[in-house]
C-alpha cells in the first residue's frame, strides 16, 4: 500500500521532507525489484482446477541469468581435512560441478526434451498434482504410475517412458506395453506446495488413486522407489478398485529384530540399515525436523542446492568413487536445475517431516496382501533377502535380484529397469 506524504509546512515541504520523500521512494523500488527478481528465479505454474489440462514447461530467460549471476558470486569453504567423501562433496568437484552448470549446462536442451513428452496438471485434494500422462499405442497396455522419490523427480523416468509406451520401438513386443503416469509429489517440480500439514505418503497414495480414475484408468498397478517406494506401499496397503498389483526397487520389509542365526545376507542388511540410519542420515534428520531452516540455504544459494543433491547421486548409486560413473553431469543437472528453478528446496524437504510426524518414516511397511513385486538392485541403500518379502507380502509374485544399478534404479540403468518392468507384470496381464 502507498503512503501518502503529508508536509508540516503549508507553504510546501521542506528540502529536509523531499529528501526524506525520494528516500522512500528510492527504498520501495530497490523493495519491489529485489521481489521481481526474487521471483523471476523460479518458474510460476499456473492455477490447477478438476480439469485435467495441458501444462509446458517454459522458463524465462532472466531466471537462467540469475543462477548465472549467483553461481559466479558462489563463496567456497576452505578444502575438506580428508582425502575422500567422508565429509561431504570434496572441494574440488564441488567447484568442478558448479563451473560445468555455470559454463555448459544447456537448460533449454533439457527443456525441449522434457517438453516432448506431454504434461498436465490437475487439482486433487486442494492441490495441483502436475504429472506425465504418455498414452501407448497398443490397444492392450497396461497403465502404471511411477513415483519418484528425494531428491529425484520425473527426470528419472524420461528414459524409460518411450520403451515402455512404444515397445516394439525398441526391441519388445506389443504385449509389453504400458500407459504410463509419471507425477510430481506435493511440494515437487510443478507440483503445488502444501500449505497446511497432512500430506503424508498415504495422503499421496489416496491422491494417486483419484488420479488414475480421472485419467479413466479402471485397471492399473504401480511402481516405486524411495518415498515413491513408500507411496507405493501405502496404495498396496489400501487396495483400492482398480489397483491390481504394485513394484518396488526398496522393498520395505524390515524385521524388528535379527533373527538368532542370521545369514550373511541378513547380517549385510542389517549393517547397511545401520550405515544408513547412522553416517548417512545427517540430512534425512535435518529435513525430518527443520526442513524450513535448511530451505532457507537452498534457496538462497543455488551451489549449496546442487551440492546437497550431488552427495545423495554419489552415496547412493553403483559407481566407483564418483556419481559420474553411473550418471551423467547433465543427467543430474537437469534434477538439480529442476528443484532449483521450481524453488522446492523447503517444500520437497517437508515430506520427510511429514512422514516422520506420522509415523510412516520407517524401514517396514507391514503386511501387505496385494500382489507385491520387487527388483533388487546391488547398490540400493540396503538390499532385503528374498526371505523378508516372503514373511511379509504373502503374494509375493516376482523377484529378481540383479548385478548392477543403485537407489536410482529407472535413472541409472533404464534399460534393465523396462526389462524389469516388462518381466514383472508379464503374468498379469489378461
Amino acid at each position: 500500500m502507498q503512503k501518502t506524504f503529508r508536509s508540516s509546512d503549508p507553504n510546501g515541504p521542506s528540502r529536509r521532507e523531499l529528501l526524506l520523500l525520494a528516500a522512500g521512494a528510492f527504498s520501495a523500488t530497490v523493495a519491489s525489484a529485489s521481489a521481481a527478481e526474487a521471483q523471476a528465479a523460479s518458474i510460476v505454474v499456473p492455477p490447477a482446477t478438476e480439469a485435467v489440462s495441458l501444462f509446458s514447461i517454459s522458463l524465462p530467460q532472466k531466471s537462467i541469468d540469475d543462477l548465472r549471476h549467483r553461481l559466479d558470486s558462489t563463496r567456497y569453504p576452505e578444502h575438506e581435512t580428508v582425502g575422500d567423501w567422508t565429509q561431504g562433496v570434496p572441494l574440488d568437484k564441488a567447484r568442478a560441478l558448479i563451473e560445468y552448470w555455470r559454463h555448459r549446462y544447456d537448460w533449454r536442451r533439457f527443456e525441449a526434451r522434457a517438453n516432448s513428452f506431454p504434461h498436465f496438471r490437475t487439482r486433487i485434494d486442494g492441490l495441483g498434482i502436475h504429472f506425465i500422462h504418455a498414452r501407448s499405442s497398443h490397444t492392450n497396455a497396461v497403465p502404471i504410475v511411477f513415483t519418484h522419490g528425494w531428491p529425484g523427480s520425473f527426470v528419472e523416468f524420461l528414459e524409460v517412458i518411450g520403451p515402455l509406451t512404444e515397445p516394439t520401438r525398441f526391441g519388445g513386443s506389443a504385449d509389453d506395453a504400458f500407459h504410463v503416469v509419471v507425477p510430481s509429489l506435493p511440494g515437487f517440480a510443478f507440483s503445488d506446495k502444501p500449505s497446511e500439514t497432512g500430506w503424508e505418503v498415504e495422503r499421496i497414495a489416496n491422491a494417486w488413486v483419484t488420479l488414475m480414475r480421472r485419467l479413466g484408468y479402471e485397471r492399473w498397478v504401480a511402481q516405486g522407489g524411495d518415498w515413491g517406494s513408500g507411496v507405493t506401499h501405502a496404495l498396496a496397503r489400501l487396495r483400492p478398485s482398480g489397483l491390481i498389483a504394485a513394484h518396488v526397487n526398496w522393498p520395505f520389509v524390515f524385521p524388528s529384530k535379527l533373527p538368532e542365526n542370521p545369514t550373511p545376507v541378513e547380517k549385510r542388511a542389517f549393517e547397511r540399515a545401520a550405515w544408513f540410519q547412522g553416517e548417512q542420515s545427517g540430512y534425512f534428520r535435518e529435513q525430518a525436523t527443520r526442513p524450513q531452516t535448511i530451505g532457507y540455504a537452498l534457496a538462497d544459494s543455488a551451489a549449496g542446492q546442487a551440492l546437497w543433491i550431488y552427495e545423495k547421486f554419489q552415496a547412493w548409486t553403483d559407481n566407483r568413487g564418483n556419481p559420474e560413473d553411473a550418471l551423467s553431469i547433465d543427467a543430474m543437472l537437469d534434477d538439480i536445475s529442476l528443484y532449483w528453478f521450481t524453488n522446492t528446496a523447503a517444500s520437497s524437504a517437508r515430506i520427510y517431516w511429514e512422514n516422520t510426524q506420522s509415523g510412516r518414516a520407517s524401514l517396514s511397511a507391514g503386511r501387505i496382501e496385494l500382489p507385491m513385486a520387487a527388483s533388487i538392485f546391488p547398490r540400493e541403500i540396503f538390499c532385503p533377502p528374498k526371505e523378508w518379502a516372503e514373511a511379509f507380502w504373502p503374494n509375493l509374485f516376482y523377484w529378481n535380484e540383479l548385478d548392477k544399478g543403485g537407489h536410482f534404479a529407472a535413472f541409472e540403468q533404464p534399460k534393465l529397469f523396462v526389462e524389469e518392468m516388462r518381466n514383472a507384470f508379464k503374468s498379469l496381464r489378461g
